[in-house]
């Protein structure tokens, strides 16, 4: 269940994208993705940084709306929400590493126009996602077990919203072009692993994106 401070979301405020689903089995999800390397041949380091996908309009799963903006995180008491509905293995083990204070973007998907519109922070690591064992909510998984749950959530809080949106047209045009000239987006999980609701975000890529936002478009 959530922390008492923080109220159960009703269900209007389920939050994951349609591609958020169990695949692949966990031990699939334990094999990590090559790691980079920086200029100096060293390791990439962990990733303090992440990315969050939500959908700001209406849509209906199960009679529930999926809708949940970066608006209605803003609405949340204190702007905190827990993330929940997470079905992906990967997407969950990233949660799992995240760390309170780190910070992530907030990503509007399933929208006309995709893209980059706000921060949020981590304000609780992870720990079991309620929502799996409600047989009511759109994420509820039969085979999850409560002495050993499968799924587990974080929760957020809302930070401030971008200086402007960042638009996926936008961030995909840079990333192709960074492909061939190195530049800071030629690995960005949004498009390199793009079906996943939650993604690691390195410090070159954070700080790249976070400038774009003073830039007049």
């Amino acid at each position: 269940m959530p922390p008492k401070s923080i109220k159960r979301m009703p269900p209007k405020s389920v939050k994951r994208k349609r591609d958020e689903k169990v695949e692949g089995g966990e031990k699939s999800a334990t094999k990590q993705p090559k790691k980079s390397a920086n200029e100096n041949g060293t390791p990439a380091e962990k990733p303090t940084k992440w990315l969050f996908k939500s959908e700001p309009e209406s849509r209906m799963e199960k009679g529930v709306d999926m809708k949940f903006g970066f608006s209605d995180l803003k609405a949340e008491k204190d702007g905190v929400a827990c993330w929940d509905g997470v079905r992906n293995y990967q997407a969950r083990n990233f949660m799992r590493n995240m760390k309170v204070g780190e910070e992530g973007f907030f990503y509007h998907s399933n929208t006309k126009i995709p893209g980059i519109i706000g921060l949020v922070t981590i304000v609780r690591e992870a720990y079991p996602d309620h929502t799996q064992f409600d047989p009511k909510d759109p994420h509820y998984d039969p085979k999850s077990d409560k002495a050993s749950p499968r799924w587990d959530m974080v929760d957020v809080k809302y930070n401030r919203e971008l200086k402007r949106y960042i638009p996926l047209p936008e961030l995909k045009s840079l990333h192709q072009a960074h492909k061939s000239s190195g530049g800071p987006l030629r690995n960005l999980a949004l498009f390199t692993s793009a079906r996943l609701s939650v993604q690691p975000v390195t410090e070159e890529e954070w700080n790249f994106i976070l400038q774009l936002e003073n830039e007049k478009k």
